[in-house]
Parts: structure tokens; sequence; C-alpha cells
């Protein structure tokens, strides 16, 4: 399980309003997106939808598709990209990864937010950052990795909530502003050998399955294999023996089986509809005893045991059934590889070249005044943005 899960007391980390700051990081984000994350290369479309507002005065929120780490400091690129730097909402953990992280994080614009509860002080900030029009702020509304270019989790309605408020706000001002959302589409392209690049990946995981190497597959038909046998070996864990049926029942089934009893006992049973929705309610019950520590050394590892589960729950939802068998293109091949390695290690290869493309979307007004449809809008913007970047750029 990645360190996600932080059992310290929260403290709010607000942005760095310097502008010195991102000037002097600005050289160094090429030279990082290469080396942590194989990126050599960054296309951007739509640039002018963003010009316009950001002449216009407004108060202007990004939200883009959240499928790889890669994609806040790449958000980063792009304020340098328009001389107009960013500030960002990232999860707290990203913070606590190490000392240079974060200060590299906040000094860049980035401050945090608390997933396992709620964080009035990030807000608030996100709240006054697109009131005052200061910089676009950027926020993911996914609220999680989803590892799929080419599918978006359920959005959040906490970034309605934001727009809103913001707006509401605006409004009021003398003279009156605006603000608005543009989504935004983040995708990436491997560029270089896909066999050879992932065959030692494939390799050593069927080594850990203590497997002689399946390189005589098709390379497709080998993730797959894989992927089959990695779901098995989990069914047999939890489970007790490999089940029938499909495979997105089979996950489903897994999933609610590792969710359900936990939801009976700390929430009197299940209370969201999307499984990033249950997990957040979840953690945030479970959490805050083993923060305090005023818990016994067994009711410490339980609950740590509880929230490994639901990591896993987390990640089981994140492998579209018929994603490389609907269309094995060697971005998905890609992802997939690089989930079952980080699944299995904590971790991942770096594969490049990377190509990435940012695409943004015409503004989309919030209206102060009416609050539905907003996250629709959003969710069809950031769709309609990956479709239009699909194609090779």
């Amino acid at each position: 399980m990645q360190n996600i899960i932080i059992d310290k007391p929260y403290r709010f980390i607000p942005p760095v309003h310097s502008r010195l700051w991102p000037r002097l990081i600005k050289p160094f984000l090429p030279w990082y997106l290469d080396r942590r994350y194989g990126i050599t290369h960054v296309n951007y479309l739509g640039l002018e939808h963003l010009d316009a507002s950001i002449a216009a005065g407004h108060g202007i929120l990004l939200t883009p598709n959240h499928c790889r780490d890669a994609d806040p400091p790449l958000m980063g690129l792009l304020g340098c990209r328009i001389n107009h730097f960013v500030f960002l909402m990232a999860s707290w953990h990203v913070f606590m990864q190490s000392p240079l992280m974060r200060f590299i994080a906040n000094r860049g614009g980035g401050f945090s937010i608390y997933r396992e509860g709620m964080d009035r002080a990030a807000i608030d900030t996100a709240i006054d950052i697109l009131e005052s029009a200061e910089r676009p702020l950027v926020i993911f509304p996914e609220g999680a990795i989803s590892h799929t270019n080419d599918r978006l989790n359920a959005l959040q309605e906490g970034t309605a909530l934001i727009a809103r408020s913001a707006a509401k706000r605006r409004a009021k001002r003398n003279p009156p502003g605006k603000v608005v959302v543009h989504p935004v589409g983040l995708r990436y392209r491997f560029m270089g050998n896909l066999q050879q690049s992932l065959g030692p990946v494939l390799d050593a995981i069927e080594h850990r399955l203590s497997w002689q190497p399946q390189r005589n597959l098709p390379l497709v038909d080998r993730v797959a294999k894989i992927g089959r046998a990695l779901l098995c070996l989990k069914e047999v864990e939890y489970l007790g023996e490999v089940q029938p049926g499909p495979i997105d029942l089979r996950i489903t089934r897994l999933i609610d089986h590792l969710l359900a009893p936990l939801e009976a006992e700390w929430l009197a049973g299940r209370r969201e509809d999307t499984v990033i929705g249950r997990v957040k309610r979840l953690r945030i019950a479970i959490l805050p005893d083993l923060v305090k520590g005023d818990i016994t050394e067994a009711e410490r590892q339980r609950r740590w045991r509880q929230l490994a589960d639901i990591y896993l729950a987390q990640q089981l939802s994140n492998y579209p059934p018929d994603y490389i068998a609907q269309d094995p293109t060697p971005d998905r091949l890609l992802e997939t590889v690089e989930h079952f390695e980080e699944d299995l290690t904590d971790t991942y290869t770096v594969h490049r070249p990377l190509h990435a493309t940012i695409s943004i979307a015409p503004a989309i007004e919030v209206a102060p005044d009416r609050a539905e449809g907003l996250m629709q809008q959003i969710e069809e913007g950031i769709k309609q943005m990956l479709r239009q970047s699909r194609s090779p750029s």
C-alpha cells in the first residue's frame, strides 16, 4: 500500500504567494518531468481560451483529469507556458513524502487538502483564490488518480461548491466579476518501443508469480493473462477460491467483499454509490483514532489492515475490465502494466519517451445563483478534450 494515509495530526499547508519561487522553479520543471516521469515533450491545445479568460480578469478554475502522478507538475508547466503561474490543491500526503517534495510543491503554488475529513481552510483558500483572480486555480475533480487516460472516475461535487461560492463573492464586488471553469484534458502517449520497454517488467512480474516468462504470447495476451492471474490470487486470498463469472462481476464482488463488512462496522451500512466515495467515507471513520493514538497496539494493527483492504478496493476499481480487450492501444497496455507493477511493488518503472498534451476547453461561466449542471458540463468538457487529443500530435 502506497503511503497515502498519514497517521499524524493534520496541519493545513497554505500556498506561497511569492512570484519569485515559481520563476526559480520554472527552468527545473522540464528536467524534472523528464527525469522523474519520462516526459520529453509537451504539446498545448486551446491556450487561446485560457488567454482570453486571463485578459478578461476572470477568476479561473482549471479542472484536469487525473490519470498519472505527473499531472500536478505538468499543470505547473502550463502556468510557466502562459507566464501566469497557478495555485494547485493537492492531497496532504503529497507534502508528507519528503522535505524536498514539500518545499518544491508548496513554493510552486501547491496547498494541501485533507481528504480524510472536512478541510475548511483548504476550501476557504480555494474560494479566496478564485474570488481575487490572483492566479488560475487547479483542482483535480476526480479526487484520486485513475491510472486510465481514457476513463474518468466520478467527479467530486466539492469542485462545484468551491466554484459557485467564489462566483457569488465575485458577483458582489464593485465592479462585479466572474468565475469561469476551463475543463482540461491531459493526454500521455508513449513514443518508444513498447515490446522492449515492457518486456523486462513483465518478466519480473511473471517471476513473482513463479511462472516461466510468457514471451511466446502476443503482448496484449501476455498482459491480459497476468491480469487474470493477479485477480485469481486476490480471490483466493479473500474469498477462498477463484470465482466464476465475467471479470467485471468478479471485480465488483471482490470490492464489495472488502468494503461491505467495514461499512457495516463503521457506517451502519453503505452510504455512497461510487467506490471512491465509499473509500473516502470509511477512511474518515477509521482514521481519527489512529491519529490521536489512544487505541491499543492490537487495534492499531487491525485498523491498518482495514485501511490496506480499503486501498485494495480502490485499486481494483481502477481496472476497467474491457480496457485493453476493447481497444489495446500501446498507451492502454503501458498504463495497465504500470498499474500491475505499482500494485505489486508500490513503485513503477519509468518508460520513456512520453509525450504529453494539455488540451484546454472553452470557458464555462459559473452562475452564482444556479447549482445544477456544472459538474456535468465539466465532465463533458474533460471528455471532449481527451477525445480531441487522442489522435497523434
